[in-house]
């Protein structure tokens, strides 16, 4: 009996590294996938690793607990997955959109929540849950479902602030980046339109440990498997302990 109870321990443990490892190889992958889209859309492709950070700071400093912020810092990078399956015409396009443009843009949601929310693995749900949520707006004028207030997920008002703020300071081909002063001002201008009306008040209240974390993770040029250390090697994580 006792041969068995050590066999059958023996075959938990290692179902559970072979479940782990299976998790680790899905997340790389999608990773990938989430960068593919990023450089359609940005040739730097850092983007995603700083909304990784950003949003897991910004969890921290909303208060939420250090497990749901390293969650939300490996599903945060995937939020526009989706946007692998948007045509370049309307993805690249550097001027406006027409209306019939903006509707296909606006598929770009729906189509990276179904790429993630295949799996019932933690991760990737939440990661499916950002995907849908982060263009909804606190006043119920976003999309794709209108929700507004806090039927909008924590994770999609999270993602919302943190991508408008770091989409603004960063090279885009319609537009050079706005400087971080300009970029606070409109987000501040926002709030409780867009988005979240604490959320942005704690992004604007901790702003320079924000630009700090992106800057770091411009200068150190990390990469998405720096997503996925525990505990987080950036040095502006020590404001967090």
């Amino acid at each position: 009996m006792e041969r068995l109870l050590a066999d059958f321990g023996q075959m938990y443990h290692e179902r559970n590294q072979a479940l782990q490892e299976v998790t680790r190889a899905h997340h790389e992958a999608l990773l990938l996938l989430a960068r593919a889209a990023e450089f359609r859309d940005d040739d730097t492709g850092v983007h995603i690793v700083r909304m990784g950070y950003l949003a897991w700071g910004l969890a921290l400093k909303l208060g939420q607990d250090r497990a749901y912020a390293a969650l939300l810092r490996q599903a945060a990078p995937m939020h526009d997955i989706g946007k692998i399956g948007i045509v370049d015409a309307v993805l690249k396009k550097p001027g406006a959109l027409t209306s019939d443009e903006r509707a296909v843009m606006k598929e770009h949601p729906g189509i990276g929540a179904r790429i993630l929310g295949r799996s019932r693995i933690p991760l990737f749900q939440l990661a499916a849950q950002t995907a849908l949520a982060h263009h909804e707006r606190w006043d119920g004028a976003g999309y794709p479902s209108r929700l507004s207030g806090e039927a909008i997920p924590l994770s999609g008002r999270i993602v919302a602030v943190a991508d408008f703020f770091d989409a603004l300071t960063m090279d885009r081909c319609y537009r050079a980046a706005f400087d971080d002063a300009t970029a606070l001002d409109m987000l501040a201008a926002e709030r409780g339109r867009a988005f979240d009306p604490q959320v942005v008040d704690c992004f604007v209240r901790h702003a320079d440990l924000f630009i700090a974390i992106r800057d770091e993770v411009n200068s150190r040029k990390f990469d998405l498997a720096e997503l996925m250390q525990e505990p987080p090697r950036l040095q502006a994580a020590q404001a967090f302990k």
